[in-house]
């Protein structure tokens, strides 16, 4: 029997983990891929208090070093039967006292046709993992926000030319992303444009655009989506009231409509969705969880 049973370990769940052994509880982590969530990803993280410059990998990396068992199971389903909590895997069975779901959000996709069978082939979510394989190439990145912005950055230090196709006429990111944007001579900006085709058979050759009702084609080696996160708490729905986009409906306590059990970073319904929100989020579930055993 475990004090608190941890399903994610991305910076909320790192989080709440460091927080749980300085209080001598009983943890285990569960996770299905690699420590660090989305952030592992981020090239360069700016926005987060003491650190100036500091990759998203160094940032986990530091979290987990910090942690020092992990489990790598994908968790199925949670039940919960009077002052336990069961967790289930595809192998295993766990109980605990209470449970932190920090299961984060997972690349949303543009549902066409090629997209999964092009991935690896030209089609990437990460252009940090990616960009380098395109030195010197044409690449478009499709998206308006943070993340959108900064892979279009990134890349262009890479490629020879960034198109970067946007929806809507504005951006949603910062500010200070869109002015660095503005500068970079090799960065193409596509305003209320949608990407309507993904064409190419063993490898991505090209996309087709739509800008009122006019269709133009792209010839591009990569494709870099960046158009949001759907939530992982699918596996959870029977249990964990979900709002209508899929998010666990859980307040700044982290509390879900199930006692003892906790929701943490970017699975849950608010307003704002950064890394500094996310180790909060970590910091409070576990103080929450303490209590709750307590």
């Amino acid at each position: 029997m475990y004090d608190v049973i941890i399903v994610g370990a991305g910076p909320a769940g790192l989080t709440a983990a460091i927080y749980l052994r300085r209080a001598l509880k009983k943890i285990l982590i569960l996770e299905a891929k690699s420590y660090g969530g989305q952030i592992i990803n981020t090239p360069d993280i700016e926005n987060y208090p003491s650190q100036i410059h500091i990759s998203g990998y160094d940032f986990a990396t530091n979290l987990y070093n910090q942690v020092k068992e992990l489990g790598a199971e994908k968790v199925i389903d949670i039940k919960s039967c009077d002052d336990k909590k069961e967790v289930v895997t595809e192998k295993n069975k766990y109980c605990a006292k209470t449970v932190i779901l920090a299961t984060g959000a997972d690349n949303r996709k543009l549902g066409l046709d090629n997209e999964d069978e092009l991935i690896g082939k030209g089609v990437s979510y990460c252009a940090s993992c990616d960009g380098a394989f395109y030195k010197n190439k044409i690449v478009c990145v499709i998206g308006g926000g943070n993340t959108a912005i900064q892979d279009a950055l990134y890349l262009s230090d890479i490629v020879k030319k960034v198109y970067l196709v946007h929806r809507r006429n504005e951006f949603r990111a910062e500010e200070k992303l869109v002015s660095k944007l503005r500068k970079k001579d090799n960065i193409e900006i596509l305003y209320n444009t949608n990407i309507i085709k993904i064409n190419g058979k063993t490898k991505l050759e090209s996309i087709e655009i739509e800008n009122n009702d006019e269709k133009k084609t792209l010839e591009i080696s990569g494709l870099f989506i960046a158009v949001g996160h759907i939530p992982e708490n699918q596996n959870f729905a029977k249990l964990i009231n979900l709002d209508e986009k899929g998010y666990v409906i859980a307040k700044e306590d982290c509390k879900t409509n199930i006692e003892g059990v906790y929701a943490a970073g970017d699975n849950r319904v608010k307003s704002l969705r950064q890394l500094v929100t996310a180790t909060a989020d970590g910091a409070v579930a576990a103080t929450e969880a303490i209590k709750y055993i307590n």
